[in-house]
């Protein structure tokens, strides 16, 4: 399954491609990304150089040891952006790197169908397109509304993965294509079946009504960590609510007496005195959401408060509603404190109005009170009384309308029946629906439940961590006893649990192998695990897997129950009969929400006191279960929902592998079960932080559940998160992101990759403003801003072209919006950003410091030997070899420890500091008659081309065959093995015996000396042509000696002579705390350039006389000399000598100027 061959061919780049076979070409004058990238690719391609083995294939193959990484699928929302290219740039270093190393390396690529987010985005094109859209479709759901829309959804899908796979190809991610995935294909799904069943069995996924985050715009449920906190302008209002007795009437528990402040001060209410005696009594309750009081069934006091003991048998009463509700006492309740730090007591009136199903502390007080839970709210957040809301009273008049509306509605009320006591200003914290980004809506929903809380999942996370990263000691793994799976409806009670091959506290693989880089990311899993709560993984949604469980409600009687069990096939299940059909099937009884298993519960058969409603549920792993049509003929029906899409997700390890049953798909994993085993646990998971919890953990849980312990992987790297010019995280469906393949279009492929690699620091976010290319006039510019409903800063829909405001062009924030889409009149922007122009500008570099070496190889007769005459060997040549060896030191430790910016900051100063700027430079006088020193140069270049290889791919892969062609690269002591792809060639080996500290020393001091001298000429503008005669005493001409010529190559020396008589026209230096001298610097200098050097000289005596002056007034002050930290005082003095100096070596250069004019 191999990608086509490449035709047609490309001239100038190093290689063209005719009828598959490939030949190289001259190497041209400059490096052009867009005529080598789809060529390299090819060759690629056509080599398999990215397929890694399992099984008898890679024993044949002698492959490596595995290293695997899982890429994290990207949705397939939308194209990538930069953030994207960001992680997948260091996942691609990784892998090249290994691969190079010898491993045997899998890098799996796949995209995520995103449920929500997918659906969403689908949805909104849709309407924009005019077309029926998902309201429509759901309005004829019965026929066939629901495989309709999935349909259109399949559609995009397909399109946008292609689309994502392009974009990786394009950056050079060496994946192994042939074994793409998708979340939802059939490998996926197969595991996404088998990982419910299982959970379903043991307990660990069970149906619970409770207070569940709801997006009342996509209208689902939402997990805790899909909810996003933002500080919101918000306010507190006073509302009253009037006291009364209880009611003495049966039938009407309205009917109750008001109570009066006289009657609460004979009770002793605080301050009931100063109150007209007959007026009605009120409490003050403060909320930040009026909206929700219709849903109240209880006011709360803390016991503590001195007004407690006087309401005790009193109760509220709610305006309009007419609902009469209890005082009850909870110690949840904060006092009121205007003085206090704590917020909450500034602005508490010490009466907490308690909704338990629009709030989630107040549900956690109505369990401790055992209160009702009116839910007043329909899905969309409006006002309903047609969800569980029957007492409507005189209320009427807030049904239908929005939360939104409603609140202003209430605050009005009560504001017209003198019951709004006070509305203060009030900033808070409001959770976010991460996709539609409006405020989550506290919903009290029938939902399905992951038990993370388990030890069998939530322990065995922790006790995965490595231990000196663990805070403390991990739990001890519990006993699990055979027995009845846990119980449902949300119960705390842990019931039996199915057997497991670990015993109580035993040790098992996988056990403290989990290691976070950078390590801080450890705290993170820990505290999110030490405060975990159920995962609801239910969502009301068309895409995604949906729940394999069929339900059906029934009444079972001591008379019926026989028969009403027999018709779906109780006896088979009880018998075991369905068991390798993977059939699982719970009884729920709707009274108390208790589990029954029928084939162990003492509850069946039933009895009179065990008659009532019973949830008959039937969980099947197999898509072609045979039970299907015969339970479909007795009204039971599939549960509607899908899956949270992390569901999947943490599967993705093994699902892409072909976990359960690898042998089960023979065209997608011809190795079968060996893939599995030789790449699980993966190697790293390269990913950002704020999917620790949505994602990392849940991996660790299921990988370590579903595969005796095992790991999913060995590390965790989060690196840094790419933000737009303006501080916000790129998003597809925010549409600020920038698409990778604009970067490339301008700059190509290795400069993107090579400042992706650059910027990957272990603590810092970076952000990365563009500016736009107008498709018109190819003109850049800054775009025009907008701020979305939901506060965030992106470019406009629809831009103007900055010359010619009547051509217009859509943004990438106008498709994800849709609010606009392009077209051959309106076109796509491109992005353009100059933080780029440095990865170009290295590979510009790169490409003329090959093409100057292999100028003069070409010249070398035998085309290299590895045997050389070590004795040979210039400093510069010992010099560079020893940079070498540490520079491949520094690269290796960095890649261990994922410090991406050190390996490519030690890569570049390698290749442009060291080797262009001072090796070429310091060998030119002698490379082309030197064999030994031809090899050296060989070997070099080799070995850099190959550690710039992760990094910069395209323009390494495209030089690879010139160098290699340069003869067999290698020294005694550097291991650098042939090959026809630098992608699969060898890493450089090389020994420590090429650390040679001395030439280094020597090589800095000469270094030194050079730059020195080309700082005078710089100050002075003088012409490199120019030679100068540089006067030394004998140690520094040794020096020069010593550095072969080098030292007069790069510094423009004619010769350097013993120190004599000083020449009228010496320019003094100081070097290693010694003068030196140059002569010549004016030789030939016309009248113009000697009055401008004189006035330039003029200028640094007057400022150093000055500086001069001022250190040394400092210092004649004896307070400064006595009070000021010695180490002042001795910087001041040397800073003094040093303005000395400086003033004397002006001095004179004026006066040897002067008299060299005469």
């Amino acid at each position: 399954m191999r990608a086509n061959r490449a035709s047609g061919r490309a001239q100038g780049c190093g290689w063209s491609i005719m009828r598959g076979s490939m030949i190289k070409t001259e190497l041209a004058k400059s490096y052009t990304p867009a005529e080598t990238e789809d060529i390299v690719r090819a060759k690629w391609d056509e080599a398999g150089a990215f397929h890694a083995e399992a099984g008898p294939a890679a024993e044949s193959a002698r492959a490596g040891k595995p290293y695997a990484i899982m890429i994290p699928p990207p949705n397939v929302t939308a194209a990538l952006h930069l953030g994207h290219a960001f992680n997948n740039t260091l996942q691609d270093v990784l892998a090249r790197a290994h691969r190079m190393k010898g491993f045997n390396t899998l890098w799996m690529p796949g995209t995520d169908h995103a449920g929500i987010a997918t659906q969403t985005v689908v949805d909104k094109r849709l309407q924009h397109l005019g077309e029926p859209s998902l309201k429509n479709y759901k309005e004829r759901e019965a026929e066939g509304g629901r495989d309709a829309f999935i349909a259109k959804v399949q559609q995009w899908k397909d399109e946008y993965e292609a689309t994502i796979l392009d974009q990786l190809k394009a950056m050079g991610c060496s994946c192994d294509y042939d074994r793409t995935r998708f979340t939802m294909d059939e490998v996926c799904a197969k595991a996404v079946r088998e990982a419910f069943s299982r959970l379903f069995k043991d307990g660990l996924i069970y149906r619970g009504k409770r207070l569940v985050n709801w997006d009342p715009v996509t209208q689902t449920a939402l997990a805790d960590d899909e909810v996003e906190m933002q500080e919101v302008d918000g306010h507190f209002w006073y509302l009253r609510y009037p006291l009364v007795h209880p009611s003495e009437n049966p039938s009407d528990p309205m009917d109750c007496q008001e109570v009066t402040w006289s009657e609460l001060a004979a009770r002793g209410y605080p301050g009931a005195g100063k109150r007209p005696d007959e007026e009605v009594a009120w409490v003050t309750v403060a909320t930040t959401r009026p909206e929700t009081y219709l849903g109240d069934t209880a006011v709360a006091v803390n016991p503590d408060d001195p007004r407690a003991k006087p309401l005790r048998g009193l109760m509220a009463q709610l305006p309009l509603v007419g609902r009469v509700i209890p005082i009850i006492e909870d110690d949840y309740v904060v006092m009121p404190d205007p003085n206090a730090s704590d917020p909450k007591a500034q602005y508490a009136s010490g009466f907490l109005k308690v909704t338990p199903a629009h709030d989630p502390n107040d549900y956690e007080i109505g369990e401790r009170h055992n209160l009702d839970k009116i839910n007043v709210m329909a899905p969309d957040a409006s006002i309903s009384d047609k969800h569980g809301w029957e007492d409507i009273g005189d209320a009427h008049l807030f049904v239908g309308k929005s939360r939104e509306e409603a609140r202003k509605l209430v605050v009005k009320e009560f504001e017209a029946r003198n019951l709004l006591e006070a509305v203060k200003a009030y900033r808070h914290s409001v959770g976010h629906s991460y996709r539609s980004h409006v405020p989550i809506e506290p919903y009290l929903s029938d939902q399905w439940y992951v038990k993370v809380t388990d030890d069998r999942l939530k322990g065995e996370a922790l006790r995965a961590m490595s231990r000196d990263q663990f805070d403390g000691e991990p739990p001890a793994r519990e006993q699990i006893a055979p027995g009845l799976p846990g119980t449902g409806a949300g119960s705390n009670d842990d019931g039996g649990r199915s057997s497991t091959p670990a015993k109580a506290g035993a040790k098992c693989e996988g056990d403290a192998e989990l290691r976070f880089f950078p390590a801080r990311y450890a705290k993170t899993f820990q505290q999110w695990h030490e405060n975990l709560r159920d995962w609801c993984i239910s969502r009301q949604l068309w895409w995604g897997h949906r729940i394999p469980v069929w339900h059906k409600r029934v009444t079972l009687t001591a008379e019926n129950w026989t028969d009403e069990l027999l018709k779906w096939g109780w006896d088979s299940y009880v018998e075991g009969n369905w068991e390798d059909d993977g059939i699982v099937v719970r009884i729920v009884r709707t009274s108390d929400g208790s589990v029954v298993d029928p084939t162990v519960d003492p509850l069946m058969p039933v009895t009179k006191d065990t008659e009532g409603e019973y949830d008959i549920f039937i969980c099947m792993r197999d898509e072609a279960c045979f039970l299907k049509s015969q339970i479909s003929n007795l009204r039971f029906q599939q549960d509607p929902d899908v899956l949270d899409t992390w569901f999947s997700s943490a599967l993705w390890p093994i699902s892409t592998l072909g976990w359960p049953d690898p042998d089960a798909f023979p065209d997608e994993i011809p190795e079968g079960s060996a893939l599995l085993e030789t790449f699980n646990p993966s190697s790293v998971l390269c990913t950002a932080r704020e999917i620790i919890t949505l994602w990392v953990s849940r991996m660790v849980m299921f990988n370590r559940y579903f595969r005796d312990h095992t790991l999913p992987f060995r590390h965790v790297y989060i690196h840094a998160m790419i933000q737009d010019g303006h501080g916000q995280k790129m998003s597809k469906s925010l549409g600020n992101g920038v698409d990778p393949r604009d970067i490339i279009q301008t700059h190509g492929s290795d400069a993107l990759r090579y400042v992706m690699t650059q910027i990957a620091t272990a603590t810092q976010d970076v952000r990365m403003p563009v500016d736009l290319v107008c498709p018109h006039t190819e003109e850049t510019f800054t775009p025009k801003m907008i701020t979305t409903p939901a506060g965030y800063t992106v470019p406009a829909p629809i831009q103007s072209c900055p010359s010619d405001p009547s051509k217009k062009m859509v943004t990438a924030y106008g498709i994800a919006s849709g609010q606009a889409q392009p077209t051959d009149e309106m076109p796509l922007a491109i992005n353009a950003s100059q933080k780029f122009d440095l990865g170009r500008n290295f590979a510009n570099k790169l490409w003329n410091a090959t093409r100057f070496a292999l100028s003069n190889l070409e010249t070398a007769k035998d085309h290299g030997s590895s045997s050389v005459n070590e004795k040979e060997l210039t400093l510069a040549d010992r010099w560079m070899l020893s940079r070498l060896h540490a520079a491949t030191q520094t690269i290796d430790r960095a890649l261990d420890a994922y410090q991406f910016n050190v390996y490519a900051d030690t890569v570049y100063d390698l290749v442009w500091r060291e080797f262009c700027d001072w090796y070429l430079e310091a060998i030119k006088p002698t490379i082309r008659e030197s064999p030994t020193q031809q090899q050296v140069l060989r070997t070099i270049l080799n070995a850099i081309i190959r550690l710039l290889h992760p990094i910069m791919p395209f323009v390494t892969e495209t030089l690879w065959p010139h160098v290699s062609d340069a003869g067999p690269a290698g020294l005694p002591g550097v291991e650098l093995p042939s090959g026809e792809l630098c992608c699969t060639v060898g890493w450089p080996r090389i020994e420590a015996r090429w650390n040679d500290e001395a030439a280094e020393a020597i090589f800095r001091r000469a270094q030194q000396l050079v730059e020195d001298i080309r700082r005078i000429r710089g100050e002075r503008n003088i012409p490199f042509k120019q030679k100068l005669t540089l006067m030394a005493d004998e140690d520094i001409r040794k020096l020069a000696q010593e550095a072969g010529g080098m030292v007069e190559v790069l510094a423009g020396l004619a010769e350097i002579q013993p120190m004599g008589d000083r020449p009228a026209d010496a320019v003094p230096i100081t070097f290693e705390g010694r003068e030196i001298l140059l002569t010549g610097l004016y030789a030939g200098a016309n009248e113009a350039d000697r009055e401008a050097e004189m006035t330039r000289l003029a200028k640094v005596i007057a400022e150093k006389e000055r500086a001069a002056g001022q250190l040394a007034g400092r210092l004649s002050n004896e307070n400064y000399v006595k009070k000021a930290p010695a180490h002042l005082v001795e910087e001041t003095k040397q800073k003094l000598e040093e303005a000395k100096a400086d003033l004397e070596a002006a001095q004179q250069a004026l006066a040897a100027l002067k008299q060299s004019a005469n």
